[in-house]
C-alpha cells in the first residue's frame, strides 16, 4: 500500500512539474530569501531552541561559610564550610534531554508552518497578478485597435464619411480601452507593491500571462494518504502529542527522591571536623498531580491533533471537489474559444468590412465579458489548486 502511494504522488509531482506549475518558482524563492517576515520567524525560532536547552543540567552548587564568636572569648572562634551539589534523580536528565529535542522538532513544525503562510499569500498575489498581466496583454491589444479605428472615424469625419454618432462611438471605444488599461495598471502596481513588502522591500518582476495546467491525482483518499505527513499544521500537532506523552514521563521522574553530596569542614581551635555529606529528599507535596496533570494535557493534545486531522481533511477533500468543478468550467471555456473567433479575427473582418463598427464593438464587448470569466475561472482553479498543495511551497 505505501509504494502504491509514493508511486501515485510521485507520478502526481511530476505531472504538476510538467503542467508549468514551478512558474512561481523564481518569485517565491526571491522572497524566501529576502522576506523581513521570514527572518524573524527564523530567529524566534532560534531562540526557542535555545529556550529549549536551558536548564537541562544540575542545579548551581551551594557554597556555605559560617564564622562564629566563642564566649567566652577563650573558647576561640569557629569556622564552618559547606560546599553541596543537588541531582535530580538519574532518569530526569534522561527524559529532559529527549524533552528538549521533541520541542525542538515542535518549533521546526510551527516555524515551517508560518513559512508556508507566508509563501502561500506570495503565491495568492502571483495568481492574481498572472490574471491582470493576462487581461492587460488582450486590453493593450485592444487599445491600439481602438486608437486606429478612432483616427479612422476622425478622418472620415472630417472627409463627410462618417457622421458624429460613429465617430462618438469610436472615441468612446478608445475611451473605455485606455480606462480599463489604467484600471489594470493600479491593480497590477497593488499587487507588485504587495510582493515588494513580502520580498524585503526589493522590486519584484512577474510578466507571466498564462497558469498552465494543473493536474490533480486521480484518487484523493490515496493523495491525502501521504499529505497528511508533510502537512506543517498537523506535524505540529502530532509532535505536541509527543511532547505531551514525554512529559509524563519527565513529571513521573520528577517525582523521585533527589540526591545531594557534598563535602562540610568544622574549624575550631585546636579541634577540626571534616568529611563528605549525602542526602536525599522525601518526595511527599512538590509534585503533587504533576503527573494528573500531564496525562491530562496529553489526551488534549491528541484530541486536538485527530481534530485538526479532520478538519484538514474535510477542508482538502472540499477543495479537490471544487477544482474538479472549476477545472471543468476551465475546459468548456476554452472549448468555446478554440472554436470562436478572437479579438484580434473580429478586427480583421472589421477591417475588411465584413462587419460594421456596431457589430464590431457589439462582439468584442461579448469577447470581454467571456474572456474575463474564462481568467476568472482559471485564476480560482489556481487559488483552490495553491491552498491545496499549500504544504509543498
Amino acid at each position: 500500500m505505501r509504494k502504491k502511494i509514493m508511486s501515485g504522488v510521485a507520478a502526481w509531482l511530476i505531472a504538476l512539474s510538467a503542467s508549468g506549475q514551478d512558474l512561481y518558482a523564481p518569485v517565491l524563492e526571491q522572497i524566501e530569501q529576502n522576506s523581513t517576515t521570514l527572518g524573524t520567524l527564523k530567529e524566534q525560532l532560534e531562540a526557542q531552541k535555545i529556550g529549549n536547552k536551558t536548564g537541562l543540567t544540575p542545579s548551581n552548587p551551594e557554597v556555605e561559610f559560617g564564622y562564629l564568636w566563642g564566649s567566652p572569648s577563650s573558647i576561640g572562634n569557629r569556622k564552618d564550610v559547606s560546599v553541596r551539589q543537588t541531582f535530580d534523580f538519574p532518569t530526569a536528565y534522561v527524559h529532559r534531554g529527549k524533552l528538549s529535542d521533541l520541542q525542538n522538532n515542535s518549533a521546526e513544525y510551527q516555524y515551517a508552518s508560518g513559512r508556508m503562510e507566508l509563501m502561500l499569500s506570495a503565491k495568492r498575489l502571483c495568481i492574481e497578478l498572472v490574471y491582470y498581466n493576462a487581461l492587460r496583454e488582450v486590453y493593450a491589444r485592444q487599445l491600439g485597435n481602438a486608437g486606429q479605428i478612432a483616427v479612422a472615424y476622425e478622418k472620415m469625419k472630417q472627409a463627410g464619411d462618417a457622421n458624429r454618432l460613429e465617430y462618438n462611438k469610436a472615441a468612446l471605444n478608445l475611451a473605455n480601452m485606455e480606462n480599463e488599461v489604467k484600471r489594470i495598471d493600479i491593480e497590477r502596481e497593488r499587487i507588485l507593491s504587495e510582493l515588494t513588502g513580502l520580498n524585503g522591500g526589493k522590486p519584484v518582476t512577474f510578466d507571466v500571462t498564462d497558469y498552465g495546467q494543473p493536474i490533480l491525482p486521480n484518487n484523493f483518499e490515496t493523495w491525502f494518504a501521504e499529505a497528511e505527513a508533510e502537512i506543517p499544521a498537523l506535524q505540529y500537532l502530532r509532535s505536541q502529542v509527543e511532547v505531551s506523552k514525554r512529559k509524563i514521563q519527565l513529571s513521573r521522574a520528577a517525582g523521585l527522591p533527589k540526591l545531594s553530596v557534598g563535602y562540610m569542614g568544622e574549624f575550631v581551635p585546636g579541634q577540626e571536623f571534616q568529611g563528605v555529606t549525602f542526602g536525599i529528599s522525601i518526595p511527599l507535596w512538590e509534585n503533587k498531580n504533576r503527573v494528573k496533570q500531564a496525562k491530562a494535557e496529553a489526551r488534549v493534545s491528541e484530541r486536538m491533533a485527530e481534530d485538526a486531522k479532520m478538519q484538514y481533511y474535510n477542508r482538502l477533500r472540499n477543495l479537490f471537489g471544487e477544482v474538479l468543478q472549476l477545472q471543468d468550467g476551465v475546459r468548456r471555456y476554452n472549448d468555446v474559444f478554440e472554436k470562436n473567433d478572437n479579438d484580434e479575427l473580429l478586427f480583421k473582418a472589421y477591417n475588411r468590412g465584413e462587419i460594421s463598427l456596431l457589430d464590431y464593438l457589439l462582439e468584442l464587448e461579448y469577447f470581454f465579458v467571456a474572456y474575463d470569466k474564462l481568467l476568472q475561472a482559471q485564476r480560482d482553479l489556481e487559488f483552490a489548486m495553491a491552498e491545496l498543495n499549500a504544504f509543498r511551497l
